[in-house]
């Protein structure tokens, strides 16, 4: 009999079921990890909630076949040293949406109408009803910041209010939006006409402080500020700052660490909760029922699509998934603004039979919010923005080896396109097509920019001109021509990443038709 350990408050559903289908469960939430796992080192299975299972916990378990996360982050699972012991690991996306959604409304509501203080001062004997005059949440214009599962599932549970809603997301397709009944629309423009924002994006390098004193500035006076996403999206000192200026009204139930002791946020938050988003018991139930159901389907039917840290064949190259996020990445930079709608891919050689294991890094190359191993995250991904990821059937007599091509449409019409071709030479990524420019054969890595303009003499001099100013040394520069469209291209791989005031300004000199930079470290 196959052993489970369930070392957390996770609704007991799980337990049941599994023990319905042959499996012997211990469920224990309050001896230390350390100790249970050391009395329950038989096991085969571990469901976690918000655990950390460290290279220490795992090596205690040397049957452990299976983790599952019961809740979508596994930051707090060492998913590569598991893998290294043949061990899978799982999470449970979409289990925690609903009750994050509804949380959000709820500290609207206790915002607007002052419950939390209503209630203190009424329990102290008190009648200060002037004191808590409100406001309604009906009528009024609502953003959302990013539109995945979360914030979808908030448009809905507004859609009782009578609201306006704006939405911004790089990847929901318009026809999504409309569907939605969501106007997209810029960050910009969300914090300059909005009553209430609500934040649902993630934390990472474009993300990490995006809230701050330029968005505030924008800020209607009174507007409100919710922040269920990650305490690191927002600019603390310049919320203080806002506040005390525009009297912003400030939710929040996201901390650096979720721990006992003094929040630098309380002066500012006028409602703050413990990280309460994902505490309910529907919440809870869902991430059991979801956790048990895949354990019972991996071993019994070999289901894997949860699976988070897969290996990749043995006869596959890892270096193609790397190619895969590459060509994808400056495919997506080509873009610029303009989000693609669809994703085309052909894979040549003996490439063509693992396309499925090139989905997960594709779409990390056009968002930072997928990890480039995680396929049931980035086919979720798809989904839930509306992107259309078709695989064609290549025509090797080409002849163009082990190759892939990437193609991106943006827009429902197609109204930019960009197709980016790469292979792998001497186990060096190579890029050998951007668009109509064909033989780059460029090596991916370091500073680069890229500079596409109509053709005509003098050009480079002037791009390695503006470089020369600010003492950007280039490394190597590749320009290769479409005379049939009289337009050139400029490939510079620099010392240093070229500041985007200088591409904007070589941009400009040069009337350039396209100019971006691209940075990756192999």
């Amino acid at each position: 009999m196959m052993k489970v350990l369930i070392p957390t408050k996770l609704d007991k559903f799980a337990a049941d079921l599994l023990s319905k289908n042959g499996f012997q469960v211990v469920q224990d939430a309050e001896t230390p990890l350390d100790e249970l796992v050391k009395s329950n080192s038989d096991v085969a299975v571990m469901i976690v909630r918000s655990e950390k299972i460290t290279p220490e916990i795992i090596d205690l378990m040397p049957e452990l076949k299976l983790i599952v996360r019961a809740g979508a982050g596994f930051n707090t699972i060492d998913i590569k040293y598991a893998r290294k012991h043949n061990i899978d690991v799982m999470n449970t996306p979409g289990a925690n949406s609903n009750a994050v959604a509804e949380e959000v409304i709820a500290m609207i509501l206790a915002a607007y109408r002052h419950v939390v203080a209503g209630d203190n001062s009424t329990r102290a004997g008190l009648w200060e009803k002037k004191k808590f005059m409100g406001r309604e949440l009906t009528g009024k214009t609502v953003g959302i910041l990013g539109l995945g599962h979360i914030g979808q599932l908030l448009v809905k549970r507004l859609g009782g209010f009578e609201v306006k809603i704006m939405g911004y997301d790089p990847f929901i397709s318009a026809d999504m939006a409309n569907q939605m009944g969501v106007q997209l629309a810029t960050v910009e423009e969300i914090f300059q006409e909005c009553d209430v924002i609500s934040l649902h994006i993630p934390e990472n390098n474009d993300t990490r402080g995006m809230v701050n004193s330029k968005l505030f500035a924008l800020m209607k006076p009174g507007a409100m500020l919710v922040n269920c996403a990650r305490a690191g999206v927002l600019n603390e000192a310049d919320l203080r700052a806002a506040k005390q200026e525009k009297n912003i009204i400030y939710c929040n139930d996201v901390y650096p660490k979720d721990e006992a002791g003094d929040k630098s946020v309380k002066d500012v938050a006028d409602l703050m909760l413990p990280h309460l988003g994902a505490n309910t018991k529907e919440a809870n139930f869902m991430a059991a029922r979801k956790a048990a159901e895949q354990t019972i389907a991996y071993f019994e039917h070999g289901i894997t699509t949860a699976v988070v840290n897969k290996e990749i064949p043995d006869n596959l190259n890892p270096k193609y998934q790397e190619l895969a996020y590459v060509v994808s990445a400056i495919a997506h930079q080509y873009l610029g603004e303009a989000q693609p709608s669809k994703i085309a891919t052909s894979f040549y050689g003996d490439l063509c039979e693992f396309a499925k294991w090139m989905t997960a890094p594709i779409v990390a190359g056009i968002s930072n919010d997928v990890d480039m191993h995680d396929a049931a995250d980035a086919k979720e991904f798809l989904a839930n923005r509306g992107v259309e990821l078709v695989n064609r059937e290549a025509d090797d007599s080409k002849h163009y080896g082990n190759a892939m091509t990437i193609d991106l449409f943006a827009g429902q019409d197609a109204i930019r396109t960009i197709s980016v071709r790469g292979t792998i030479t001497e186990n060096n990524l190579m890029i050998s097509r951007i668009g109509d420019f064909e033989h780059i054969y460029l090596e991916p890595t370091g500073n680069i920019l890229f500079v596409e303009y109509a053709d005509a003499p003098g050009m480079i001099s002037k791009i390695t001109g503006i470089l020369g100013e600010k003492n950007i040394n280039i490394i190597d520069i590749r320009a290769p021509q479409n005379l049939s469209r009289t337009k050139s291209m400029a490939i510079i791989k620099t010392n240093i990443e070229v500041p985007q005031i200088m591409v904007d300004k070589i941009k400009e000199e040069i009337g350039a038709l396209n100019a971006f930079t691209f940075q990756y470290q192999a």
